[in-house]
């Protein structure tokens, strides 16, 4: 991104690089560790905190860094960066807790972990950037709400489809157009996956069998696409998206869609699958002055009333580094919740459930998710996905039926529902509201 190329080299020729505490060690976090230390000036990945230290260890491992303390407080953190030395962790606190840490980026694909992590940053005055729209589809208007309060950036990141959807509206906006769809390329669907079927292919690609089924069931496009809704205020046009099958170029496909619609309801996000380029992301916006028509136009984006702009990737790991910078030395967030949520993703069986069976949450065997207007998800008392993880059914479900709060054993005090009640209850405007206490080791 021009600018922050800049910015970073400034801090790379200062000796003051932007020091990274990262919160996961999985498929995305090696890329991420790859791509800064051996290819980002002014940033260092100085700290990975993961259950399973071995993994965080490897992730350094894998691009020639020896040098590393197993640390079990933030002090020792801090000792190693005066070093230039690396750091892994148990416990993502220390990372928080650090006082040379700049930013944490949460990036483990979980909600009730990623959640825990958010409010310890929070409590720590630290920046939190997600690679992580499951959580913040579920809970991300919330935990804004504390960032907000205790004046600490929240944001999701760039690299995934709804950063660089929210590039491309910023970029629209910025033009003096009306975005009017936010849509999302998918090369597939098949609502019914599971892990098991996942499996060989998974391996193939490094990555889990859960995080594949997920792609493939909908669910993860379901949740990007909930992200950009509660950052932009759009909402769905039905459950689930349109989900629109079509091999054509996405600049074909504007007529697919109805703008005196689009504009009567303020604008949708949504998803094709099949279409060119994949996978990609698109923004459909209009031009409201002759004049801004007539350029277009002539600059070959044609007649509208529809116009199309997008982008035939997203990089993941190779984008994140941008987001961060963005956030820790710029104070700009890449993607934020405006407010109370306006799209959720509710469960909908994978297959026909039985009363007294555990749903095993996102990518498993039991539920895909589905988008969802809020008000309809609240009208209807439907179960969010992201809370769907070891709940226990009370009734039989058919196949495809979407689940309610009435469908299951609520838990006894698990902090997510917790959230997920002030969420639904409470102004995320209103005055300051104290945050769920939660262990800080």
């Amino acid at each position: 991104m021009i600018l922050v190329d800049s910015a970073l080299q400034f801090r790379e020729n200062t000796d003051n690089p932007i020091q990274v505490g990262l919160v996961g060690a999985g498929f995305i976090s090696a890329g991420l560790v790859n791509q800064i230390e051996r290819y980002v000036p002014g940033m260092r990945i100085a700290a990975i905190a993961n259950r399973t230290t071995s993994n965080a260890a490897q992730c350094y491992q894998q691009v020639g860094i020896n040098d590393i303390s197993y640390v079990d407080d933030p002090e020792a953190i801090d000792i190693n960066i005066e070093l230039n030395k690396y750091s892994v962790c148990p416990d993502p606190a220390f990372l928080c807790a650090s006082s040379k840490i700049d930013i944490v980026v949460e990036a483990t694909g979980t909600i009730d972990y990623a959640t825990q992590v958010v409010l310890t940053a929070i409590e720590y005055q630290k920046p939190i950037l997600l690679f992580n729209p499951e959580v913040d589809a579920t809970l991300g208007p919330i935990l804004k709400h504390y960032a907000d309060q205790a004046g600490v950036i929240y944001s999701q990141s760039d690299g995934d489809q709804p950063g660089v959807i929210m590039n491309q509206y910023r970029f629209v906006k910025g033009l003096g157009l009306q975005p009017l769809v936010c849509g999302n390329i998918k090369g597939f669907l098949d609502r019914h996956k599971n892990p098991s079927d996942m499996a060989d292919y998974a391996k193939r690609v490094k990555n889990s069998p859960n995080m594949i089924t997920s792609f493939t069931d909908g669910t993860k496009v379901n949740f990007e696409q909930a992200n950009v809704a509660n950052s932009t205020g759009m909402g769905v046009s039905r459950r689930g998206m349109s989900a629109h099958r079509s091999t054509k170029h996405i600049d074909d496909l504007t007529s697919f869609y109805d703008v005196d619609q689009l504009r009567e309801s303020g604008g949708i996000v949504d998803y094709i699958v099949g279409p060119k380029p994949s996978p990609g992301v698109y923004v459909f916006a209009t031009a409201e002055d002759s004049m801004s028509r007539d350029y277009l136009n002539y600059l070959k984006m044609g007649k509208g009333p529809l116009y199309s702009f997008y982008a035939p990737y997203h990089l993941c790991p190779l984008e994140i580094p941008s987001s961060i910078a963005r956030v820790a030395h710029f104070n700009d967030p890449v993607m934020i919740p405006l407010g109370k949520p306006v799209v959720e993703v509710v469960s909908i069986a994978k297959k026909d459930l039985k009363a007294g069976e555990t749903l095993d949450g996102i990518g498993g065997y039991c539920c895909y998710g589905e988008c969802e207007n809020s008000s309809v998800r609240q009208s209807e008392n439907l179960l969010p996905i992201g809370l769907a993880d070891g709940v226990v059914l009370k009734r039989d479900i058919r196949q495809d039926q979407a689940l309610t709060f009435d469908d299951i054993e609520l838990p006894d005090d698990r902090l997510t529902y917790r959230l997920y009640e002030q969420q639904q209850n409470m102004s995320l405007e209103s005055k300051k509201h104290k945050a769920p206490e939660i262990q800080v080791q």
